[in-house]
């Protein structure tokens, strides 16, 4: 016995000694290996799915339908969608196709709608007839839609009611005469060439149509098509494959969400985030998701409140205005306890906290088209991310002033040191491959980096600066365009935002560089939208500015805004402003410029302006 009990006691002190080891060596070991274990089992998951002939998120939503018919899948506007009306409601969508459409398996079906339960009964229609459905942003010009229904070569274009009234008749023309068939969510029609869809769905069954049509012969074909924001230029329509939507649909259950949660959803579901994350992740889960037409902070709480929900998907600034809303004595009453999402601002993130109650934010990165996201499974305020144990991710040494990566006397590419900003690039394997744009041969080329550590490899460039700290967490430093260079030094705008969004008077900062004549590079420029009954004070700004920023980051300029230009998806517009530069004659709003000789931000009158064009105040 006495044998026994020193052996017990040994292995009792081993075991000590290599926890304790393990939290003074590799703190955050245990974190990594569930996330790593979690990820596993979403693979195998994704794996045995396959073996059943699981191989699109329709087979997996109607093996969730015949498992729970009647639990609500959709709550819109206080009315219950169960999963089983779902089904049969885009069933009858899909027969109206097959009796009235002239579309084959494989042809591209453009849709441009609101959120709704009719855009889900329409995109699973479509599904469930083998199309590839091409998300639209209604947000943007009929130009733009134009170009992108011709991008994806769409042979039908299915237009929401509650985008009629904004649409011109010229445009549905323009469709029309490109042998593109239109179809309206509306029982009246303005031309003999133009189908209606709701006065079809009742005259057909709600049977399904026959499931050869949704067979998926290859995961790897595409089964969406969702387009990119477009800041640079016209939007590109990224592939996005069965495979995806199904590893993708794992995003919630990855932050520990189970079947009873429910999801909360305002985001566009034209995004990747919210037909993917959201609604591919609801499905996954067997969960209920309320949908919104549109975000709205003041309506959001009690939202939650009324409908139970636990959990809620942010993109952009949605936090924020969250934040800014006037304080409640019930703001911390609710049940949620998962945020996910990405591109809320460490500042906003501990408020965020304060304010509304201990919600674990998981912050991801991810793109439309990118063949990797990572997640900030350990809930470390600011960071998107870790590189754990085991995981591998690499950050490349960047000129941001050629925007190029730097390479070695061997032409090959370099990584950048902790601490310093390095662009993201994501190997492209069999098991992550890049899908690329639809009928964009050029730009899906350009994001490919060749030979960049050994002969023959490829990566993903994804145009994002991030900084890995000395313990692996991730921080996003800015997007390679916005980056700009001043006096020979980087400036990530999202920093510079960031210290100015400390002032007391300051809602939203969105900084961005603008060109001065005859000086090499860009200088910052901060575009502010004040608080209500707050005023602008140039003195402090002058001195906080000066405290917290080098001198080649602290912006030159100041634009007072009402309100900030924002994409679909609550990122801040940068370009039309750097474009617009600081010229008071053509910006009527009230602009600043930093005075030294006055240690303040001083109205920017004409002769000023002059004075700093013509070289007379140097910068």
């Amino acid at each position: 016995p006495s044998m026994l009990s020193t052996w017990l006691s040994t292995i009792a002190g081993g075991i000590v000694v290599l926890c304790v080891s393990l939290k003074i060596f590799l703190p955050y070991f245990w974190e990594d290996l569930i996330y790593f274990l979690r990820q596993k089992r979403s693979k195998a998951r994704v794996k045995k799915w396959a073996r059943n002939g699981i191989l699109s998120i329709i087979d997996l939503f109607l093996q969730k339908v015949e498992k729970n018919p009647h639990k609500p899948f959709l709550i819109y506007e206080g009315t219950v969608y169960t999963y089983q009306d779902v089904d049969r409601r885009s069933n009858r969508v899909a027969q109206v196709f097959l009796q009235y459409g002239n579309l084959k398996k494989g042809d591209t079906v453009a849709l441009l709608m609101g959120n709704g339960p009719d855009f889900i009964h329409v995109w699973f229609g479509l599904a469930k007839m083998g199309f590839i459905v091409a998300f639209l942003n209604i947000n943007i010009h009929s130009r733009s839609l134009l170009h992108c229904i011709n991008t994806c070569a769409a042979k039908a274009l299915v237009i929401g009611e509650d985008c009629l009234g904004s649409i011109e008749k010229e445009f549905i023309l323009n469709v029309l005469e490109n042998n593109v068939d239109v179809w309206l969510m509306s029982t009246s029609s303005p031309s003999q060439h133009v189908h209606t869809l709701p006065d079809k769905l009742d005259k057909v069954p709600d049977n399904p149509v026959p499931s050869h049509l949704r067979a998926v012969t290859d995961p790897r074909n595409a089964a969406l098509y969702i387009f990119t924001s477009g800041s640079t230029g016209f939007p590109k329509a990224a592939i996005i494959t069965h495979l995806r939507t199904l590893v993708s649909s794992s995003g919630f259950s990855q932050c520990g969400a189970v079947s009873q949660d429910i999801m909360y959803l305002t985001l566009p579901l034209y995004h990747s985030s919210a037909c993917l994350l959201g609604i591919c992740g609801c499905i996954q889960l067997g969960a209920t998701c309320v949908l919104k037409k549109k975000f709205s902070a003041s309506q959001f709480w009690n939202d939650c409140r009324k409908y139970k929900v636990t959990m809620f998907l942010y993109i952009g600034e949605l936090c924020r205005y969250l934040c800014n809303q006037p304080c409640k004595e019930e703001d911390r009453v609710h049940e949620v306890r998962i945020a996910l999402g990405n591109g809320i601002r460490p500042s906003v993130w501990k408020e965020f906290l304060m304010r509304f109650g201990p919600i674990k934010i998981f912050e991801f990165y991810g793109s439309t088209e990118g063949t990797l996201g990572f997640l900030n499974y350990t809930n470390k305020i600011g960071a998107v991310g870790r590189a754990g144990i085991f995981s591998k991710v690499r950050l490349l040494k960047y000129d941001i002033w050629k925007q190029e990566v730097i390479k070695d006397e061997n032409g090959r590419c370099k990584k950048a040191p902790r601490g310093k900003p390095g662009l993201l690039a994501v190997q492209v394997t069999e098991d992550a491959p890049f899908s690329g744009y639809v009928g964009n041969k050029d730009a899906s080329e350009k994001k490919l980096l060749h030979h960049v550590f050994v002969e023959g490899d490829v990566y993903l460039d994804t145009g994002d600066l991030l900084v890995m700290d000395e313990e692996g967490f991730l921080y996003f430093n800015d997007r390679v365009g916005d980056t700009f260079r001043w006096k020979g030094e980087n400036v990530a705008t999202l920093e510079v935002a960031e210290i100015i969004s400390m002032m007391d008077f300051a809602q939203e900062v969105n900084v961005y560089g603008v060109s001065v004549k005859n000086y090499e590079g860009r200088t910052g420029m901060a575009a502010i939208v004040l608080k209500p009954h707050y005023a602008f004070n140039g003195e402090r700004l002058y001195k906080h500015v000066v405290d917290f920023l080098p001198s080649y980051a602290q912006p030159r300029f100041v634009r007072i805004m009402d309100a900030m230009q924002i994409t679909a998806t609550f990122k801040h517009q940068k370009m039309h402003l750097a474009n617009e530069g600081f010229n008071p004659e053509i910006i009527s709003e009230p602009l600043y410029f930093m005075y030294e000789p006055a240690h303040s931000y001083v109205p920017l009158t004409r002769e000023l302006y002059q004075k700093v064009i013509s070289g007379e105040i140097r910068l």
